[in-house]
C-alpha cells in the first residue's frame, strides 16, 4: 500500500524472482497501467523495469498494475504485480472565504 498526497509522485521498481527466490528475467518489456486515470498517472521507463506513479489531483484510490511475460521462450506466461495507492489531500494552499445571503440588520434600540 502506498499513500501519496495530491501533489506527490513516487518511483517504482520491479524485482523479478523465481519461485525459489532467485533473480529472474522477463521476456520483453513489462506493461504498466493504472486502474483510475482520473486519480493516478503512470510513467514507465523505456525498459519497463521501473516507473513513476503520480497523483493527478483528486483524492481517491487506485491500483498500479504491471504485467510481465515470464516465459523466456516463444510462448507467453503472463504474471501480474499490483500496488494499491491512496491519494489524500495535501497541505492547504488556498483560503476561500464564503459569504452567506445578505439580510437586513436589526435596528438599534434607544
Amino acid at each position: 500500500m502506498l499513500t501519496l498526497t495530491d501533489s506527490q509522485k513516487c518511483a517504482l521498481a520491479l524485482e523479478l524472482k523465481t519461485a525459489a527466490g532467485n533473480p529472474a528475467a522477463a521476456d520483453g518489456v513489462p506493461v504498466w497501467s493504472v486502474s483510475d486515470e482520473n486519480v493516478l498517472e503512470i510513467q514507465p521507463a523505456a525498459d519497463g523495469m521501473s516507473a513513476t506513479v503520480l497523483a493527478k489531483g483528486p483524492v481517491g484510490q487506485g491500483q498500479v498494475t504491471v504485467k510481465v511475460d515470464a516465459d523466456l521462450g516463444a510462448g507467453v506466461r503472463e504474471i501480474t504485480g499490483l500496488l494499491d495507492v491512496t491519494v489524500i489531500a495535501g497541505e492547504a494552499a488556498v483560503v476561500l472565504v464564503a459569504a452567506g445571503a445578505p439580510e437586513e440588520k436589526t435596528p438599534a434600540t434607544p
